[in-house]
């Protein structure tokens, strides 16, 4: 409990009035993080700019939109921002278009924190959102703050970053990297969740989370669901569930074999339900695609975007809801979606002590 209160003073104390995005008459939020925007051979958005720029200003702002860019936007702990600005001019564009109208929200991340010190930088800056959906309030983090290193010794780490792992060409090492981390970040989102009676909506460790579920346990339940339905169901429904099961257990296998099966064994809720209150965009640096959270006053949903014939095999044979985005090759499939008022109810009967 003490850790739990700590880490809620951090966020309390990050948060400020002006932070507030209210979308309970009708506005919708897309919240995405992790961009790691970089230049030349070691740009982690390189797989997916096109991609991004494209749904960014032909889906959300022409859709009425708001943008929250959850952190780790730019990566300053690689480049310079001048440099990223020059190589992503395109994406920098957009961004104004939504800035323009008062449309963007735009967050720290352990990468991009150096934007604090630069005084030219176009956009206001936050540590913390809240997001009024006139049913149940949504904090919006990167997810960082949970660590003290990343609270206390930031600089250092960007400075071993830029000098040490650049020059060799080795990757970032983040939470992302490691599952031990990730559950560490997500265990104190979802302790501070539980005590303030909120959604959080992080980022940081590069792994979507709907509903306080990896991908992981999500498959699970979304098996036995589709097993209950088998018994009922007949003729085309019958082979539909036949064949999302077994696209469902090839990708529970791909889980299993990329991390440790201790971990997996692991659990945010040790040994009680799951309360529906954690959710993570993932990142935007996938190889085959990028994921977000879409919220609106009535519902919240996890969303892959891809380009078509280049997604993951499981999308197109899981029977998700799909759409094409006009004019282009790019695609978006709704993962999970759930209404608000039913998100509240499990949060009320199953976060009550």
């Amino acid at each position: 409990m003490a850790e739990t209160s700590f880490f809620s003073d951090i966020i309390s104390r990050q948060f400020n009035d002006d932070a507030v995005l209210d979308i309970s008459r009708g506005g919708r939020a897309l919240i995405i993080s992790d961009l790691h925007m970089g230049i030349g051979r070691r740009d982690d958005l390189a797989e997916n700019g096109e991609l991004l720029i494209s749904l960014l200003e032909g889906y959300y702002f022409a859709g009425g939109w708001n943008l929250v860019l959850n952190g780790d936007i730019e990566e300053l702990q690689r480049h310079s921002l001048d440099n990223i600005r020059e190589r992503w001019a395109r994406l920098f564009r957009v961004f104004d278009l939504f800035a323009a109208q008062n449309r963007l929200y735009k967050i720290i991340g352990n990468h991009d924190e150096e934007l604090l010190f630069k005084q030219s930088y176009p956009y206001p800056l936050y540590s913390v959102i809240k997001i009024e959906t006139g049913i149940i309030p949504a904090y919006v983090y990167h997810g960082h703050q949970s660590s003290k290193i990343y609270n206390d010794y930031n600089k250092v780490l960007g400075a071993g970053i830029r000098y040490f792992l650049k020059p060799f060409g080795i990757r970032n090492i983040s939470s992302g990297r490691s599952p031990y981390r990730r559950f560490f970040v997500e265990k104190k989102a979802y302790a501070f969740s539980l005590e303030n009676h909120c959604l959080s909506i992080i980022g940081h460790t590069h792994r979507p989370l709907f509903e306080s579920l990896g991908r992981f346990d999500y498959i699970k339940f979304e098996i036995e669901r589709l097993c209950r339905d088998y018994p009922a169901s007949s003729g085309t429904d019958r082979e539909r569930i036949e064949n999302e099961v077994l696209a469902l257990r090839r990708e529970m296998g791909k889980l299993k074999r990329k991390e440790r099966r201790d971990v997996l064994r692991q659990s945010l809720y040790g040994d009680e339900l799951p309360v529906p209150c954690l959710f993570n965009s993932g990142c935007a640096i996938g190889k085959k695609g990028l994921n977000a959270i879409e919220l609106s006053g009535e519902d919240i949903a996890l969303v892959y975007w891809y380009t078509e014939g280049s997604g993951r095999r499981f999308i197109s044979r899981g029977g998700y809801q799909i759409e094409k985005l006009a004019n282009t090759p790019h695609c978006r499939a709704v993962l999970n979606q759930d209404r608000l008022e039913y998100i509240l109810a499990r949060i009320k009967l199953l976060g009550a002590k």
